[in-house]
């Protein structure tokens, strides 16, 4: 916590993981300051002993909060969820709470660590586009039979969930790498109703403190 106690949050524009806890702040009416760790300048800045000390992952987001450092962006939007209930990113009944975590897990486990930065060095430069294309097709090819049995508005049902906080920032990952959404229609439409809502603009990565000047809207 700042001393004007605020909530800390180290994320990185251009982070899927930041960005959903970025959205889960913005709907809970959550105020807090923004630390920005580039993950490529000075050979990422997540690296330093200091950020290291914050989270041993050394990754993005961590969220200082109640006199605690959180990592990992489930984890973080579920403390919130627990403190800070309103409004609710988990539903009630148990069953669509269970199918919630089956999604958001689909694409926190299953999608977005196989194309983040440090796999994408590891397959080097030529395959990265390749790589990162396969991995989400497969991951989508999952998430649009998932979502045709549980969608209604959103993810799961018609109410805002933590699904719908994975599913935007993903889908813009598959965008930025060029992936076919055509054979998604289920993940375009859910994705195109949330980029219509508030939380999700004020979040976006194009409009961050450490947004590029050439990629700000």
């Amino acid at each position: 916590m700042t001393e004007s106690g605020k909530p800390i949050l180290y994320s990185y524009f251009r982070s899927s993981c930041s960005w959903r806890v970025r959205i889960a702040l913005a709907l809970k009416s959550i105020d807090y300051e923004t630390v920005p760790i580039n993950l490529i300048k000075d050979g990422g800045q997540q690296f330093s002993e200091e950020f290291q000390a914050l989270n041993p992952m050394q990754q993005v987001p961590a969220l200082k909060i109640d006199g605690i450092t959180i990592g990992q962006s489930l984890a973080i939007i579920e403390y919130l969820e627990e403190t800070r209930p309103t409004p609710r990113l988990l539903p009630q009944d148990p069953k669509r709470r269970a199918q919630v975590r089956v999604i958001s897990d689909v694409i926190a486990s299953g999608i977005q660590p196989l194309q983040n930065l440090s796999v994408l060095k590891q397959v080097g430069q030529e395959n990265q586009l390749t790589w990162a294309q396969k991995v989400m097709r497969s991951g989508f090819n999952a998430l649009e039979q998932i979502l045709r049995s549980t969608a209604g508005k959103y993810c799961v049902g018609d109410e805002v969930s933590m699904a719908d906080l994975c599913l935007v920032p993903q889908v813009a990952n598959a965008e930025r790498f060029k992936v076919d959404l055509t054979p998604y229609p289920t993940i375009s439409r859910i994705n195109k109703t949330l980029l219509a809502l508030e939380a999700f603009q004020v979040s976006h990565p194009c409009r961050q403190p450490d947004t590029p000047p050439e990629l700000r809207a």
